[in-house]
This record gives C-alpha cells, sequence and structure tokens, in this order.
C-alpha cells in the first residue's frame, strides 16, 4: 500500500522516480565516502609525516582533529541556514570541488604551518557536505526507510575512512606521503561536476506531506537553536553521539600508528590486509544497524532505535577494550572486528531520528547543529585528546603510550550508551502521549 507522503510526493514531483532517487543517494553517498577519505588518509600517513616534518604527538593530533574540526563545524551552521533556503545540490557540488583540492595541497606542506593551513581548508570546504545531503535526504525518503537510506550514507563514513586508508598507504609505500594526498584528492573534483550534473534537488518535505501542506513559516538559526535545545530527547541523542564520535575519531585517527607501534605492521600490511577487514565489518554493523533499526521502529516504535544503538554499544565495548588489552595482534584485531560490526550501527538511526524530529523548514539546520557539536566536541578535541594523552603517558608507558591513551578514550562508551538509553526513554514517552496513552510509572520518574 503506498503512504500518504508517497503519493502527495508523487503528484507534487513526478519526475523524482524512485531510479532518481536512488542515483541521488548513492552520488550523496560517494560525496560523503570522499569526505572521510580525504580526512582519513592522514591517520595511515602520521607516521611518515612525524618523521619527514619533526612533529609531536600533540602536534599530529591537532592537524588530525582541531585545525580540521573548528572551521568545519563552525561553518556548517551559516551553510545549513543557506541550504535551508537555496539549492543544496549546487551547495555540495562546490563544497566538493573545494574540499578535494584542499587535500591535494597538503602534500605540498613543508612544515607544520603549511599542513595546518592545508587542513583547515579541507574543514571549509567539507563544512558544505553533510547538512545539505541529510536534508535531502529526508526530503527523499518518507520516515519509514528514512533509517535505512541515512545508513547508506552512513557507509561513506566506513568505506572512505578504509579507502583512505588503503590507498593512502599503498601510495604513500610506494612513492610517499605527499604523492598520496594528489592521488585521494583530486577526484573529487571530478565527482563534482557529476553531483552538479545528476543529482537532483528534490522539493522540501516531499516525504512529510502534512507538514509541507501546514508549515509556512520562515524559521531563523536561533530558531532552530532553541527548538532543538527544548526537544530533551533530541539533546541526549545529540550528547550520544558527540561522545560516540569523539571515541571514534580518536581511535580511527590513531588507529595506524598504534598498530605501526605496538603491533609492528607496516604501512602497506594495514593497507592491503587490516583496512579491508575492518571496512566489512563497519559495512556490515552499518547496513545492519540501519535495517534493524527500521524493523524495531515498524515492530516497536521510534524509540526502539535509540534503545537499540545503547544495547549494541554494549555488547561492542569488551570486543574494543580487547584490542587494547591483548598484545596478540591478530587475536586484538579479531576481537576489534567483533566490536566495528555492533558498534557502528549507531549512525544511520541517529541521524534519521534527529531528523524525524526536526521540524520540516530546520532540517538542514538540526543537521549542522548535531554536526556543529559532534564535530568541536568530536572531531575536535578526540584525536587531538588522544595525542595530548600520549605524549603524557609517555614518561610512564614509553613506547606503549598510545595504546594507553587509546584505552583511555575507548572507556568513555557507557556515557554514550547512557544518553541513548535515556533518549529512547524519551521518544517512548513522547510517542504514548501522541498516541493519546499514559506513559507507565517507570518512565514519568526518569529525570532528564
Amino acid at each position: 500500500m503506498t503512504s500518504q507522503p508517497a503519493r502527495f510526493a508523487e503528484a507534487i514531483m513526478p519526475d523524482v522516480s524512485p531510479r532518481a532517487r536512488k542515483i541521488t543517494l548513492t552520488l550523496l553517498t560517494i560525496t560523503y565516502f570522499f569526505s572521510y577519505m580525504d580526512r582519513q588518509i592522514l591517520s595511515i600517513l602520521l607516521e611518515d609525516i612525524k618523521a619527514d616534518l619533526i612533529l609531536t604527538d600533540t602536534q599530529l593530533g591537532i592537524i588530525s582533529g582541531l585545525a580540521f574540526a573548528v572551521f568545519y563545524a563552525t561553518l556548517g551552521i551559516p551553510v545549513a541556514w543557506l541550504a535551508d533556503r537555496k539549492n543544496r545540490r549546487n551547495i555540495i557540488a562546490v563544497a566538493l570541488a573545494l574540499w578535494s583540492g584542499a587535500t591535494a595541497l597538503c602534500g605540498f606542506a613543508n612544515n607544520f604551518l603549511h599542513l595546518l593551513l592545508a587542513r583547515i581548508g579541507v574543514g571549509i570546504g567539507e563544512a558544505g557536505s553533510s547538512p545539505p545531503s541529510h536534508s535531502m535526504i529526508a526530503d527523499l525518503y518518507g520516515p519509514d526507510k528514512r533509517a535505512g537510506a541515512l545508513a547508506i550514507y552512513s557507509l561513506g563514513v566506513t568505506l572512505g575512512a578504509a579507502m583512505g586508508t588503503i590507498l593512502g598507504g599503498t601510495v604513500a609505500h610506494y612513492f610517499g606521503w605527499r604523492m598520496a594526498f594528489f592521488v585521494i584528492g583530486l577526484p573529487g573534483i571530478l565527482l563534482a561536476v557529476a553531483v552538479r550534473l545528476f543529482a537532483v534537488e528534490p522539493p522540501r518535505g516531499m516525504s512529510d506531506a502534512a507538514q509541507t501542506i501546514s508549515d509556512d513559516s520562515s524559521p531563523t538559526l536561533a530558531d532552530g537553536f532553541r527548538a532543538m535545545w527544548a526537544n530533551r530527547a533530541a539533546r541526549h541523542l545529540v550528547a550520544g553521539v558527540t561522545i560516540t564520535s569523539m571515541i571514534g575519531y580518536g581511535l580511527t585517527f590513531w588507529g595506524p600508528a598504534y598498530y605501526i607501534r605496538s603491533f609492528g605492521f607496516d604501512k602497506l600490511q594495514i593497507a592491503m590486509y587490516i583496512a579491508p577487514i575492518l571496512a566489512v565489518g563497519g559495512v556490515v554493523g552499518t547496513v545492519g544497524g540501519g535495517k534493524l533499526a527500521d524493523w524495531c521502529a515498524s515492530r516497536y516504535g521510534l524509540h526502539s532505535q535509540s534503545l537499540m544503538i545503547a544495547i549494541l554499544k554494549t555488547i561492542a565495548l569488551p570486543f574494543l577494550f580487547a584490542l587494547y588489552l591483548i598484545y596478540d595482534p591478530w587475536i586484538a584485531m579479531g576481537s576489534y572486528l567483533i566490536a566495528l560490526i555492533f558498534q557502528t550501527g549507531y549512525l544511520g538511526p541517529t541521524f534519521a531520528l534527529i531528523q524525524g524530529l526536526a521540524p520540516l523548514k530546520m532540517r538542514a539546520v538540526w543537521a549542522a547543529i548535531t554536526l556543529l557539536v559532534i564535530n568541536l566536541i568530536g572531531l575536535g578535541a578526540g584525536p587531538t585528546a588522544i595525542g595530548i594523552l600520549s605524549d603524557v603517558y609517555t614518561p610512564m608507558f614509553g613506547d606503549e603510550s598510545l595504546r594507553y591513551a587509546l584505552l583511555t578514550g575507548a572507556a568513555l562508551t557507557p556515557w554514550a550508551v547512557f544518553h541513548y538509553w535515556r533518549a529512547g526513554v524519551l521518544l517512548k514517552v513522547d510517542q504514548q502521549k501522541a498516541a493519546g496513552q499514559e506513559p507507565g510509572d517507570s518512565a514519568k520518574t526518569v529525570i532528564a
């Protein structure tokens, strides 16, 4: 049976066929893939750059996280404001061309300042990608398919990070770290042309008929902040995904350096064997998490998606700890593969829930606010904190200082689990109120 939003979408935009939706989602996913490939390539090159430019772990952490994140996150807000008013596809295409060129410029760096400025350029460009992409996907797919669509989009994280490691490590092994930046960065300019030519710009709200008919307001950016802060479930979702991202960015960016220092792997081994295997786990977890979230929502309600994430992250935690507590490299990596399968299922459901909670004309702004917090704290603090901790732990642990810095980061996982659980409780209460039901006594007594 065709849903009301689907019938409405077909009526107002017959040109957006299922094929056009798939092409657009595919192009947005590939763009996200390039985004993560361009930012993740640095991780496999850290040891080479450190030796060549004579940098500390703290400096490497700043380049990996803070320098990129400050501009990426803060500029995402005005870009999102623009995306809620202008053509989102064009914004994405221009942004993609900018950050791809800046990635290539990293290959010309001769000192810390040069690399810092190039990474800032990558952050400025990438600010124009995710908020308009989230908004477009929310308009292309209704609530019953949104988590799955955003899970597919989120494959860009896992596959892009893996390909940045695979391609970057392989090229750097044979041709040096500078050439790796050129090979990764320049093809993105061609992709920008493809996005401009073949992606479709959907009408706002085409998958949410009721809101489209009734909502004629033009909310301001401040309205977006106030509306998100007023929504308790949204606050906890943002907190959960921010802490998760802080842990994930820190562990992922420093992962290859850890494998080299503590397990004795070289760049080519990481590129050819470890990264592809871990990518499979990430894909299984990301796609499976989206599918499972859609199933949970249809069977138990949307609140179950947040509770699902809390459960999956709890299952993953002991396997994540094993990566840093086990000294046998292959047993440790096998444990990490299991952890990835469970812990990567949060992306699609989290962003789908936030887009579902957002007022129609604030979707890009809510996405940008979420990404602002995620990236300032998660991307900005995660890799930087791990680098600082590694330097601080060096007198105590010597060559194994990075191992214990990463273990410290992983230990923050229960904090994220709490926020996802709270969001699930609050979403369930809201669902019961919307259905005219009286919330259960246990839900009433839980403090926001």
